[in-house]
């Protein structure tokens, strides 16, 4: 069991109090063909919150992303940030509000970390536009959070799969957008950098950003998020706090699986243990 440690990544985040940050999803549904992957989902998002998307796999969780991002178009239904809808706004000023990590990038060239991560200062840049030393201290932070100053250099090409995952994770950072969507970005960590992944997010979250991240380990979700949202069968199911969505019942009822949950032990939350898989 992982105990209570303090976070390698830098805990320097600032608040965007000042500003009042919603994402609204309007009755959204999505389908392929006559299938549909999403049916009537309908929430609202604040800063200030970090929000675990759940669900066992084919849910939609992944959909939903995509649909936030603006990568898909809902069709039915709305998306809308600070009451205006995600079509109104262009890509570079949607990108200065929100930034997206995905489970695995493959990048085909041999970019340097360096050059990544400086990726995400593009949308603060105009054409032919030379960088200034604004951006350069938001890359260096957002390596340094992520423990890559010492790989700066590095062939992105050349890291192994964790690194290269926390390489693009920087590049979200260093958007410094309000809100950040990850989408199973821990799947490639090992369990250190996942906890300081998640720590990182947390931190952000109470700095007054708004996280929203699918993610397969309930515990995980249970210990750094306030609030869970529960897919299955292409609806929303369950929306409500860890303690209110995590119950035996919705788990065996959502995931087929019989569970032992109690209160954790060495940090505040949830222990969730699964018992048998129901079939």
């Amino acid at each position: 069991m992982i105990t209570e440690s303090s976070p390698k990544f830098s805990s320097s985040v600032s608040a965007t109090a000042s500003t009042t940050l919603s994402l609204e999803c309007r009755d959204v549904g999505f389908h392929y063909d006559q299938d549909d992957v999403l049916k009537n989902v309908h929430f609202q998002a604040h800063q200030g919150q970090m929000i675990a998307l759940v669900g066992p796999n084919g849910a939609g969780k992944s959909t939903l992303l995509q649909l936030l991002i603006r990568a898909l178009k809902p069709s039915s239904g709305a998306i809308a940030l600070n009451n205006t809808p995600l079509t109104e706004f262009s890509r570079k000023a949607l990108a200065q509000q929100m930034a997206f990590v995905p489970q695995d990038t493959q990048i085909g060239y041999s970019f340097s970390v360096q050059e990544i991560v400086a990726m995400g200062r593009h949308p603060y840049l105009g054409r032919f536009q030379a960088m200034t030393g604004q951006d350069y201290q938001a890359i260096d932070a957002a390596m340094s959070q992520t423990e890559l100053t010492h790989l700066s250099h590095r062939a992105v090409n050349e890291l192994s799969g964790g690194e290269r995952q926390r390489t693009i994770i920087a590049r979200a950072l260093a958007q410094q957008a309000k809100i950040l969507i990850l989408d199973e970005a821990t799947a490639n960590l090992d369990l250190c950098h996942q906890l300081e992944l998640l720590t990182l997010c947390r931190q952000l979250a109470d700095a007054g950003h708004l996280i929203i991240t699918a993610i397969h380990d309930l515990n995980n979700a249970a210990r750094f998020c306030d609030r869970v949202l529960l897919l299955n069968q292409s609806r929303l199911v369950a929306d409500g706090s860890p303690e209110q969505v995590f119950t035996e019942a919705n788990l065996a009822t959502h995931f087929h699986l019989q569970t032992k949950i109690c209160p954790a032990e060495h940090y505040s939350g949830l222990s969730i243990s699964p018992v048998k898989a129901l079939t």
